[in-house]
């Protein structure tokens, strides 16, 4: 069996590697593994940090920021088999043997594992697994909320039942900053979309991987930390990520569906902003913006 090879793209990493690379090895407990970075052309100590702290690691210096898809493709590439990969981000902290729960899931319709992701300082699991983007999903998140909608999984993307997170559940999509893709899937799929230079590019890759017949599923048993969170989006990332959200409906739906998700996100922003929410006043913007809602559009 080939080594897992553990797939991180960094951009001004410095702050939080050296406590991501002290993690790995009981994160990867039990495997046999490689690493290798793409490196965004990070303006900080990045690439210094790496080359102390972890010499064996291969680095790819992509030579411009070139989006967390680029990055994910150019290690890829680099990393020239079609093994297990281990796709993180550099905020990750995986807890003793995560890895290996996320690689002995894979299979048997799996093609993309997840673990339960929590947040730094807290006890109970990150809503992680999603559900497809729908106009009645989106409306639903608009008027009540995502979390309250989640309740009804016709109303919310978000899948918010704590069952699910209790036992292997299958989802959607799941949040990208943890993930183990089997070889089969990675063959199936192909690269990541570099069209989205951030966010919607994780979305888009388990809904294709669903489409070829690959599942993402949730492994409970495998726990990890991320440092991140939409509670520490800034303005102009959340701006993009609403933006791309409705990019991605857009490449999966006709042009009618897509005016009314587009109005029903214009409409939950709407309501945010009103209220003060300096982001969603970002994403006003952003989604009014023209051609914002365009298949090929790279903001």
């Amino acid at each position: 069996m080939s080594p897992v090879t553990v797939i991180v793209v960094t951009w001004n990493s410095a702050k939080v590697l050296p406590g991501f690379l002290a993690a790995l090895p009981d994160g990867m407990a039990g495997l046999d593994w490689r690493l290798v970075v793409a490196d965004n052309d990070s303006a900080d100590d990045t690439v210094q940090v790496l080359r102390e702290l972890a010499p064996d690691a291969r680095v790819v210096q992509t030579g411009r920021n070139a989006g967390y898809a680029a990055g994910v493709n150019a290690a890829l590439e680099a990393a020239g088999d079609q093994g297990v990969a281990l796709v993180c981000n550099p905020d990750i902290r995986m807890r003793q043997g995560c890895a290996k729960r996320l690689v002995d899931s894979l299979g048997d319709g799996v093609g993309i594992a997840v673990p339960l992701l929590y947040e730094e300082g807290r006890d109970t699991p990150h809503y992680s697994l999603r559900r497809e983007s729908s106009v009645l999903r989106a409306l639903g998140e608009a008027v009540i909320g995502n979390r309250r909608a989640g309740r009804f999984p016709r109303l919310s993307e978000l899948v918010t039942d704590p069952g699910a997170y209790r036992r292997p559940t299958r989802a959607d999509w799941a949040t990208g900053a943890l993930m183990a893709i089997s070889a089969e899937c990675r063959a199936a799929c192909g690269p990541w979309d570099e069209s989205f230079f951030l966010y919607s590019e994780e979305t888009e890759y388990c809904l294709r991987s669903r489409d070829l017949g690959y599942a993402t599923q949730l492994e409970p048993s495998a726990e990890a930390v991320h440092l991140g969170g939409d509670s520490q989006v800034s303005p102009r990332l959340w701006s993009l990520l609403t933006v791309n959200r409705v990019r991605l409906y857009r490449r999966r739906h006709g042009a009618v569906p897509t005016a009314c998700f587009r109005a029903a996100v214009l409409l939950r922003e709407t309501s945010r902003a009103v209220l003060g929410r300096k982001a969603s006043r970002a994403a006003v913007a952003a989604l009014l913006r023209p051609g914002a809602a365009q298949p090929d559009h790279v903001v």
